[in-house]
């Protein structure tokens, strides 16, 4: 695949290291939540823990490991890229910044965000497929290390939402990740596959500015690429302070 370049517009600041977050699965996927707060974990780097008395602690019993789910697969038609027709699309997001988001996006599908609002997510009609847009952050570390946060994150998942991570790329001012994931029983008690590109793409500083997920079924992943390309072709950043 010929690698595709986006473009970013004008950003503020670079202070604080953009960690991703191992987010809870909701609707948008294993962990794709990012935050500006960055913990121990994800940074690879041990926090002070205080004055901690030694003590013994006392006896427990160890939570059981819940056992792998049976996989099933919506057998949906899929999504083709040749029934796609796109728009150009703005919203504002606010974490860090208030960032003011413009891109492509398929013009049937519909706008939606949570409050506070630090996502922007564009949903098909069906409700089976969305790419979802995170902006807001501080700009301080390159795409590739996005992902490789991201991959040590979900290969911490429980068993149970049997992640398969398929590919890892990273192109010359975007990093992108592919995996298959169950979600969650509450989420999805029918246990049906899902299929997740997540990108992170740089501005012109070479660190990650925005980070963008199309998720959907397995079989869509051809229609959730040239998603995931338009909106990488076009998307906008223009920061505000909050």
């Amino acid at each position: 695949m010929v690698a595709r370049r986006g473009t970013v517009g004008t950003l503020w600041g670079s202070a604080l290291v953009v960690i991703t977050a191992l987010g809870g699965i909701g609707g948008y996927g294993v962990g794709l939540l990012t935050t500006g707060q960055q913990s121990a974990a994800a940074s690879g780097i041990a926090a002070p823990l205080g004055n901690v008395q030694a003590t013994t602690p006392p006896a427990t019993t160890p939570t059981p490991t819940a056992p792998p789910r049976e996989i099933k697969y919506d057998k949906s038609p899929a999504l083709q890229t040749e029934d796609l027709d796109y728009v150009t699309r703005q919203f504002t997001v606010r974490d860090i910044y208030r960032s003011r988001m413009s891109l492509r996006v398929p013009t049937t599908w519909d706008l939606t965000q949570p409050d506070p609002p630090k996502t922007g997510r564009y949903t098909d009609p069906t409700g089976k497929r969305w790419l979802r847009v995170e902006s807001g952050f501080t700009i301080s570390r390159p795409p590739s290390a996005s992902m490789s946060a991201r991959v040590a994150q979900l290969n911490a998942i429980p068993a149970n939402q049997m992640v398969d991570i398929l590919s890892q790329t990273v192109d010359e001012n975007y990093a992108t990740l592919t995996y298959t994931y169950v979600p969650d029983e509450h989420v999805s008690p029918e246990g049906v596959l899902r299929y997740v590109i997540v990108r992170w793409v740089a501005d012109d500083s070479g660190n990650c500015a925005v980070e963008m997920s199309s998720t959907g079924l397995p079989q869509d992943k051809d229609a959730l690429m040239d998603v995931l390309d338009h909106a990488t072709d076009s998307v906008k950043r223009h920061d505000s302070p909050l």
